[in-house]
C-alpha cells in the first residue's frame, strides 16, 4: 500500500499552523513541519498522527524559502500551506520598521516566493495539488489604520491568491489556490502583534478544521464564521472611506487611544 503524499505547513509550531498540521495528519497526510522553532517543532512532531519531518527555517531571509523549496525537492508533495506570518499594531509613524520589514518578508515576499516555486512544482505533476495561503479577514478591508503594514500585507495575500485562482481557472487546471481569511482567532497572534480584540475569537481548531475543508471543497476565499462573512459583505457595500474610518475606529480601541 502507498504512502499518502506530503503535506507542508509553514509556521506550524503553534496556532492555525500546528491545527492545520493535525488536520491533515488526521487525512493520512505526510507532514513537512516549518518554523524557526525547532524545539516547538519537536513537541508537534510527536502530536501527530502521521510519519513527519522539521524543517527549521527563517522565512524573513528569501535564501531560506529557496532552502525549504530545495530540502523537499524530491518530496511527493500535495498539500501547501503558507501559514507563517505576523501583525503589530500602533501609529504608523511610531512602529518599528525593523518588525515592519520583517513582517513584509514573511507575510508578503516568502508568501509570494513560496507560492511561485510550489505553483511550478504542481505543474510538473499530472495530478495537481493544493495550495492554501493564510491571510486575514484583514486583507479584504480597504485598509487598518493602526495596523497599516498588517492589512496592507494581508491585502496582497488576498489578491495574490485570487489572481492566480483566475489564471488557474482560465487554464481549466487542476491545481488549487485559496485564501484562508479569519477574523479574530485564539492564538499567539495577539502578544506579537500587541492587539486584544474587542470580537471573541475562535479557537485556533475550529478554524483550521473549517479551513480544511473549505480547501479541500476548493473555496477560493474561506471566511470562517457568519459574524465575519457578514462583516465582509458589507465592506463591499460601504464606501471605502467610511470603511476605513470605521475600521481605524476600531483598531484606536484596541491600543487604548
Amino acid at each position: 500500500m502507498s504512502k499518502k503524499p506530503y503535506a507542508v505547513v509553514t509556521g506550524a509550531s503553534s496556532g492555525i499552523g500546528f491545527e492545520i498540521a493535525k488536520q491533515l495528519s488526521k487525512r493520512g497526510y505526510r507532514i513537512v513541519l516549518v518554523a524557526r522553532n525547532e524545539k516547538k517543532l519537536e513537541k508537534v512532531q510527536k502530536i501527530l498522527a502521521t510519519e513527519s519531518i522539521i524543517l527549521p527555517a527563517d522565512l524573513t531571509q528569501r535564501s531560506e524559502c529557496v532552502r525549504l523549496m530545495e530540502e523537499t525537492r524530491e518530496l511527493d508533495i500535495e498539500v501547501f500551506v503558507n501559514n507563517a506570518g505576523f501583525g503589530d499594531c500602533g501609529r504608523f509613524s511610531k512602529t518599528d520598521i525593523g518588525k515592519e520589514l520583517d513582517m513584509i518578508d514573511v507575510n508578503v515576499t516568502a508568501v509570494h516566493l513560496l507560492t511561485k516555486m510550489i505553483l511550478h512544482r504542481f505543474k510538473e505533476r499530472t495530478s495537481g495539488g493544493y495550495i492554501l495561503n493564510v491571510a486575514s479577514s484583514a486583507g479584504l478591508f480597504p485598509a487598518g489604520p493602526y495596523m497599516a503594514t498588517y492589512y496592507a500585507s494581508k491585502a496582497y495575500v488576498t489578491s495574490l491568491t485570487s489572481a492566480i485562482a483566475g489564471e488557474l481557472k482560465d487554464e481549466n487546471s487542476d491545481i488549487y489556490i485559496g485564501a484562508l481569511c479569519p477574523g479574530p482567532v485564539d492564538t499567539h497572534f495577539n502578544d506579537v502583534a500587541n492587539v486584544e480584540f474587542s470580537l471573541k475569537g475562535i479557537s485556533a481548531k475550529k478554524c483550521a478544521i473549517y479551513a480544511v475543508n473549505q480547501m479541500f471543497k476548493r473555496k477560493t476565499i474561506i471566511v470562517p464564521t457568519l459574524r465575519m462573512k457578514m462583516a465582509v459583505f458589507f465592506v463591499r457595500l460601504l464606501p471605502r472611506s467610511v470603511m476605513v474610518s470605521m475600521t481605524g475606529r476600531q483598531q484606536k480601541k484596541k491600543r487604548g487611544y
